[in-house]
């Protein structure tokens, strides 16, 4: 038998063997203890100026350093999560949209598909954006759009963003739809009123949805055409709202009901109705930071409904 140092190679060896063997044991139930902070994803619904709400929600989250994993938008959700994802901070945020009007972002036009064109929203987004393809952005993020001919929804995760945000945010009757790659695509509302689907998609465990719910116009006559085509899209959607739903872990809904859809104006008291509204959902998102590893986490995401949808359309 061989010595080292006064010491049996063999019991040396077997001393190594075990010291190795608990080290191993301990790692392992120190990984299992640790809490495994789950893939949160943000889903940001439509609703043209209302959607400055979604800057409040964002904020929270933030301030209360609740990591965003992911971030899925339609409409004013797809340019408010384009923004932000790209690293505009909140407070560049809230100054951008103090300054926001309709006309920033549409000009109108005479045409047989709609009364007014998004082109503005290029010079917006250019202005506003840290970078301009999806794979360049610091949050994950997946825009979404409706093909007007199949009514299929489509999701953008690659390429440029600049189009797929104003498809997005092409609400029929009002702007005009846009092309990308031979195909014309309208608001993502049509297919994704609040894109939760996506974000399971995307990978995500636990989804907050951010539901901007109000009448498009007041109590009373409509004004005009938009009132008219914007309610009866409210009243659908309504009926619809099952389908995202299900998806979701938390339901934020912002108190929006008092602002019209056109109220930009009105900026910094739509981004305290976001604050306020996540503020009273916080408790319910905090206990997904107390999960354990291999905990009812992953479980929840199998259990979840699953939709068929197309393959991810590249922008380019």
């Amino acid at each position: 038998m061989g010595f080292r140092r006064g010491v049996p190679v063999r019991s040396l060896d077997k001393i190594i063997r075990s010291v190795q063997a608990f080290g191993r044991e301990f790692s392992r139930k120190a990984v299992a203890a640790e809490p495994r902070i789950p893939a949160i994803g943000v889903a940001l619904g439509g609703g043209f100026a209302r959607g400055m709400a979604h800057i409040g929600v964002l904020k929270v989250l933030e301030e209360e350093g609740i990591p965003i994993g992911m971030i899925a938008g339609t409409s004013v959700g797809a340019l408010i999560g384009a923004v932000y994802c790209s690293g505009l901070s909140i407070k560049e945020l809230e100054h951008v949209a103090q300054s926001c009007r309709f006309t920033t972002f549409a000009r109108w036009t005479v045409s047989r598909y709609g009364f007014a064109s998004n082109d503005r929203m290029v010079t917006f987004l250019r202005r506003n954006l840290k970078v301009t393809n999806f794979e360049q952005l610091r949050i994950p993020l997946g825009v979404t759009a409706t093909d007007f001919n199949s009514g299929e929804g489509v999701v953008f995760h690659s390429g440029s963003i600049i189009d797929p945000v104003r498809a997005s945010c092409a609400y029929p009757g009002m702007f005009l739809p846009v092309e990308i790659r031979g195909r014309y695509l309208v608001d993502g509302m049509l297919s994704h009123p609040v894109p939760t689907q996506p974000l399971i998609e995307m990978g995500a465990d636990r989804v907050v949805a951010v539901h901007l719910r109000g009448n498009w116009s007041k109590e009373g006559t409509p004004r005009h055409l938009f009132d008219v085509i914007g309610q009866s899209f409210a009243i659908a959607q309504d009926q619809m709202s099952h389908l995202w739903r299900g998806a979701a872990d938390v339901l934020v809904e912002p108190d929006v009901s008092g602002f019209a859809y056109d109220d930009f104006k009105r900026a910094g008291d739509l981004v305290r109705a976001g604050e306020a509204a996540m503020r009273a959902a916080l408790p319910e998102v905090r206990k997904w930071m107390e999960v354990p590893a291999q905990g009812p986490v992953v479980a929840k995401a199998k259990n979840r409904p699953t939709v068929a949808r197309p393959a991810p359309m590249p922008a380019d």
